[in-house]
């Protein structure tokens, strides 16, 4: 056996059951998709689970790498002491002997240390971390600024993974397609016609433009792409953005009866021929399912699409021009709403040239 391969048998000795920990939102969660699947390449006969908020758990529902997936509701559920110790004694019967904290939180630093897990791995340096004697990898105050699934990537290597494939994964059944499909049959939809997805929401995770400029938008796309249909979704409570998009409905525009079931989300949104969107979590899920999206974007370090574009689909990632952070912004990317520095008109072309019209 060469040295190679016994550094290998090693480690898989030594990691055997693998714990994969991100708390936050659906785009976090999907942009950890190639952690798994690097970790399945790399040890492959390991057991390997992730934990995650209820709300998230189906991004990695039917994921092939992930032998279970575990939800931690730390706001409900799972709060105060009870639901700690609750949560501590479910990761004690998985006796897991590796943990990777995507985003370090205290509670998961220090339910990993009680629970015994012997090697823990975050990012950053927080007392926490150190109390808890948790090992660390540094991001280098991103520089050079990398991909937010690369720094992911980074905790999987610092265990022996060698996988630079930033690919985000998401997987529907063919139950749930057809689901997907019957939906949109029941909504109107014309077979053959390009299906355009618009996700005007973004949870203020992100700079957007305003639902007036959506609105505006989609009327742009009913005028100048006449072969295409075009698809809202919106959240149910935001019965606001549903009165704004209803007058549409005369004009051919797809507007779904609000659901808060993400796969049947994922489903439509695998459906469509080209999303659009923001920075957030259907443009990710859109890449993960191999829809081309058109996305708008800020070129702030924070909110760059060189850290959170989407990874593994035909991309359009829309910037304002050079000088509108310096002129045009507010100064807060939750509240920057594009206003005159990304156009419907720009978009438009775009979705045209996705589509190849």
């Amino acid at each position: 056996m060469s040295q190679a391969s016994q550094q290998m048998t090693a480690l898989a000795r030594k990691h055997r059951r693998i714990l994969v920990i991100r708390p936050d939102r659906i785009g976090d969660v999907t942009l950890a998709t190639p952690v798994f699947r690097a970790l399945r390449q790399t040890f492959p006969d390991a057991n390997l689970a992730a934990l995650v908020r209820p709300a998230t758990e189906p991004v990695l529902r039917h994921n092939p790498h992930i032998d279970a997936i575990l939800v931690d509701d730390w706001e409900q559920s799972h709060a105060g002491r009870a639901g700690f110790a609750d949560r501590l004694r479910m990761l004690r019967r998985h006796r897991f002997d590796t943990a990777l904290m995507l985003l370090p939180t205290e509670r998961h630093a220090w339910m990993t240390f009680l629970a015994g897990i012997r090697t823990r791995i975050g990012v950053g340096t927080k007392l926490y971390q150190i109390l808890t004697c948790a090992r660390s990898v540094s991001r280098q105050k991103y520089i050079p600024l990398r991909h937010e699934a690369d720094y992911c990537l980074d905790l999987a290597r610092a265990i022996g993974v060698r996988s630079d494939d930033l690919r985000t994964e998401a997987f529907l059944t063919d139950v749930e397609r057809s689901a997907a499909q019957e939906r949109l049959r029941l909504i109107g939809q014309v077979p053959g016609r390009p299906l355009i997805s618009i996700h005007p929401e973004s949870g203020r995770s992100a700079p957007n433009w305003t639902t007036d400029v959506y609105r505006q938008f989609a009327e742009g796309l009913l005028t100048h792409i006449p072969e295409a249909q075009v698809l809202i979704n919106v959240t149910p409570g935001n019965s606001a953005a549903r009165a704004s998009f209803e007058p549409l409905r005369s004009r051919g525009m797809l507007l779904p009866d609000g659901s808060t079931d993400l796969r049947l989300l994922m489903g439509l949104i695998a459906e469509a021929d080209v999303v659009v969107s923001a920075s957030t979590g259907p443009m990710h899920l859109a890449a993960a399912l191999g829809t081309p999206t058109v996305s708008l974007f800020c070129p702030l370090t924070a909110c760059s699409p060189i850290l959170w574009g989407p990874q593994g689909n035909r991309s359009n990632t829309i910037l304002p021009p050079d000088d509108y952070c310096q002129t045009r912004c507010p100064g807060d990317p939750h509240i920057c709403t594009f206003e005159g520095g990304i156009t419907p008109v720009q978009v438009i072309a775009a979705v045209r040239d996705m589509l190849r019209l």
